[in-house]
């Protein structure tokens, strides 16, 4: 795929919130970066911090237009974000600026990623990227107590770096050779190279963190199937009827009828429909009693459970949690993806959300997670999701309010020994927080993903940054198109000398990845690759030039 040309050496983004200000701190505090900002208005929001940081241009303009982006020089620009909260806006903007640069670098944040998905294709060069999918990632690993995110979750999937011998060799993508020194490269090894030790990237399967196999504990497995029963909803009074009905027919049986009439008295019985006869023996009265009764309970039981499955979509209870859990706040988008990426990874997770028609809750319910509708401030509802014995707590609502007055009372319930994990819009105050609770970790999500965004705008293609150690590692969207070099390349020939990978290969044609492509595989025009490399690796997919002959 050849590489647009540099013309110029400035970067441009667009917007005035925390994101594009975390972008444009990014840029030129860590790469150097010559940038300019559009904002509408230098005096609001954020575009007081945008105006004080060294070494960016603010333009002001009453919206993103051409002439916007003419004061901007956006026809010698090497790349352009859209950051701002209207998807539709940042799309038409995107096509306004390519008009004046064709190949200008584009990266789009995106709310509905649905439209996202389908914007790469109206554009040369376009990233599309989404502020909660990247921030979601840290959040997991703050809840997990590590120092610094080292998974991400891609098309669908939780990538993780972890020791080679935590995970099975079927799990695992590729291996990791980190060097002590920082400016050492990584070196990316197929699974078959790998010893006995080291990191590894693998694919996360839900395996749960316990030991209790079904495998080597079949005996133990078996019996807590038979106590999940026992606790579900209507599991413990189906079993008193199913008892008493078996009991009724044994003693018609016992009292010498035919197993037919057996059936068809029961039944009747059942059905309120018993003929009394004083002259009948002992076991057939109290069978008549049993059976009467049974069915008379039986009714109002099949309409609650027909009324409950209409009203919740499910004719079980929720799940119990166990303890050993995480508790996630919040099943907006941000809520969702951290619950995914726990039960990804084989933790424990309940959901509590006030509102039943969030979008996390229909997910959660068919992971089989618990959840807990109500306010999640509330005693009563930390407490029913199981707070005595989390292991950690996630705040993660759409409300800065929310978020910290949940974390203040589980805090003055539980003490410092549950670690909570804090998102907040507002950076100053998630600082603050932090210093002030030593049990927190307060995150903000424009931070978070700030850093994926600047490395799209300098990179092509790339979705995600995945941090190994001192290292980081880039994550791109390859595209195989009809000019591209790497067409005809085996894929085995693109990853020699270790500083790429293929993670996952869509053929031609093909809408969803396989996460086992074989390395004899010719790419062909139309191919798209999920590409893991460094960054003197990455080029070899992304720029004109052909790569390096490989050496028998």
């Amino acid at each position: 795929m050849p590489v647009p040309p540099t013309t110029g050496i400035h970067l441009v983004v667009c917007g005035d919130n925390p994101l594009a200000y975390r972008i444009a701190m990014e840029l030129t505090t860590t790469y150097g970066e010559t940038v300019t900002v559009i904002v509408a208005d230098r005096l609001k929001n954020h575009g007081p911090r945008i105006s004080a940081l060294p070494g960016v241009t603010v333009i002001e303009g009453p919206g993103l237009t051409s002439e916007a982006f003419t004061a901007a020089d956006i026809a010698t620009a090497r790349a352009l974000a859209l950051v701002g909260a209207d998807d539709l806006g940042n799309f038409h903007a995107a096509l306004r600026a390519q008009d004046l640069n064709p190949d200008l670098r584009l990266v789009v944040a995106a709310y509905n990623r649905r439209l996202g998905d389908h914007l790469t294709g109206f554009f040369r060069d376009c990233t599309v990227l989404s502020r909660s999918q990247l921030a979601a990632p840290a959040l997991v690993a703050a809840a997990l107590g590590e120092i610094a995110p080292s998974l991400v979750r891609l098309s669908g999937r939780t990538l993780f770096v972890a020791k080679r011998g935590d995970r099975q060799a079927g799990q695992v993508l590729c291996g990791l050779a980190v060097p002590d020194d920082p400016a050492g490269t990584v070196q990316l090894l197929a699974p078959d190279d790998l010893d006995g030790s080291g990191l590894v990237l693998a694919v996360a399967d839900g395996t749960p963190r316990d030991p209790l196999t079904r495998q080597r504990y079949p005996v133990r497995n078996a019996l807590r199937m038979a106590m999940r029963l026992l606790w579900n909803k209507f599991g413990l009074t189906f079993g008193v009827l199913l008892a008493l009905a078996l009991a009724g027919f044994s003693l018609l049986a016992a009292a010498g009828h035919a197993p037919a009439d057996v059936i068809y008295l029961g039944i009747m019985d059942m059905t309120g429909s018993a003929l009394t006869n004083q002259a009948d023996a002992g076991p057939e009265k109290v069978a008549q009693v049993l059976l009467t009764v049974d069915g008379m309970a039986l009714l109002p039981l099949v309409t609650a459970i027909i009324v409950g499955a209409r009203l919740t979509g499910t004719v079980r209870g929720e799940p119990r949690q166990h303890g050993g859990h995480v508790i996630v706040v919040g099943a907006g988008d941000i809520g969702t993806r951290v619950a995914g990426g726990l039960h990804d990874l084989g933790f424990d997770v309940v959901v509590v959300d006030r509102d039943a028609r969030a979008r996390g809750v229909p997910l959660a319910r068919r992971l089989g997670l618990p959840v807990v509708l109500g306010d999640a401030p509330s005693e009563g509802t930390l407490s029913q999701a199981g707070l005595d014995s989390a292991i950690a707590l996630v705040c993660a609502t759409s409300s800065d309010m929310i978020n910290l007055e949940t974390t203040l009372q589980a805090s003055a319930l539980r003490g410092n020994d549950l670690r909570i994990v804090l998102r907040l819009f507002d950076e100053d105050l998630a600082q603050r927080v932090s210093k002030t609770l030593g049990n927190v970790v307060s995150q903000s999500v424009s931070s978070l993903a700030a850093p994926a965004f600047a490395a799209a705008m300098l990179e092509h293609k790339v979705l995600r940054t995945i941090a190994v150690g001192r290292h980081v590692l880039l994550i791109a969207d390859v595209r195989v198109d009809a000019d591209a070099d790497v067409a005809g390349w085996f894929i085995d020939d693109l990853e020699r000398g270790g500083v790429a990978r293929v993670l996952a290969l869509a053929e031609r044609g093909a809408s969803r990845f396989g996460w086992a492509p074989p390395r004899d595989r010719r790419l062909v025009t139309g191919d798209r690759l999920i590409v893991l490399a460094t960054r003197a690796g990455l080029p070899a997919f992304l720029s004109g030039n052909r790569p390096p002959v490989a050496t028998p």
